[in-house]
């Protein structure tokens, strides 16, 4: 039998990524932390976690942090039909990675009722939609947003949607840098707004239009800022036509190429043995995603 508390440890320091995070979190010192894993690695016979900054799970940890996430989920299932001996069961909370996009728009609306209906509390993990799989995979979360179709073992995958997304920018910025049409040499001189390094959006945009080239660009790794930059006039960008739909029909924005966007998929991704909780998200989301994405092509 494994030592809960152990994994507890191991837990505790990946989800509040470092050792001394995760002493206050447990209420113990440091060095009873440190401990715990190192006796971990011990009895397992390997060792579950690189000591960088922060500390992240090795293939070992990854797998133990898995169990660690289904267990609980488990645990919370059992402590709503099992009287608890000691005060009330605390009320469960899933920890979940999306994309910042998800969390700006349609996120809340979908699963609102549920949390309410089930007293349910969220830790959200923000990840851009072509990277999110990677908190799944290294057992951080228990459930997944994200573009990738594929789940990981021990995981399922259902499709939510499709996000469209606009290639936009301030009518003043288009006028700057866009006066002859949008042509391979302007969007070479005129900076973009990308959400960070793992964002590909704007390179599939240009490459659907047939103008593929290199664009300097401002990082802005939060979805309300970037649409506040591109606002401001301070680059163009792929925004959400959910989040864009306002500010295009009041003129503040306008569409560098009008019929020319990307379609994102989504996938929601859930381990299979994650509990009723985590059944009915994916239910609520199946039925409630729906309404703010479209379908899936192909």
């Amino acid at each position: 039998m494994l030592d809960y508390k152990l994994l507890q440890a191991l837990a505790a320091v990946v989800e509040q990524g470092g050792f001394e995070r995760a002493a206050r979190a447990l209420g113990l010192s440091q060095s009873a932390v440190s401990q715990r894993v190192k006796l971990l690695e011990a009895r397992v016979g390997a060792p579950v976690l690189l000591r960088a900054t922060p500390p992240t799970p090795t293939d070992t940890g990854k797998r133990l942090l898995n169990h660690v996430q289904q267990v609980r989920m488990l645990e919370r299932e059992l402590q709503r039909e099992v009287p608890m001996q000691e005060g009330e069961a605390p009320l469960p909370r899933l920890r979940l990675a999306l994309n910042a996009d998800s969390l700006a728009t349609w996120w809340a609306p979908a699963v609102a009722d549920l949390c309410r209906q089930q007293a349910l509390l969220l830790e959200l993990l923000v990840e851009d939609q072509d990277v999110g799989l990677r908190r799944m995979r290294a057992g951080e979360v228990i459930g997944c947003v994200c573009a990738a179709e594929r789940p990981v073992a021990g995981a399922r995958s259902v499709p939510l949607g499709a996000m469209r997304y606009l290639a936009v920018a301030s009518d003043g910025f288009i006028r700057r840098h866009f006066a002859e049409g949008v042509s391979a040499r302007a969007l070479a001189r005129a900076p973009a707004v990308v959400f960070g390094p793992d964002d590909q959006l704007q390179h599939r945009f240009l490459a659907l239009a047939g103008l593929a080239v290199d664009f300097p660009h401002h990082l802005c790794p939060s979805s309300e800022g970037f649409v506040r930059m591109i606002g401001a006039g301070m680059g163009w960008g792929m925004v959400p036509a959910l989040q864009a739909r306002d500010a295009l029909a009041a003129g503040q924005l306008r569409e560098l190429i009008p019929g020319c966007h990307v379609d994102v998929p989504l996938h929601w991704h859930y381990w299979r043995n994650g509990g009723q909780l985590l059944e009915l998200l994916t239910r609520q989301l199946l039925e409630q995603a729906p309404r703010w994405l479209g379908p899936i092509d192909g």
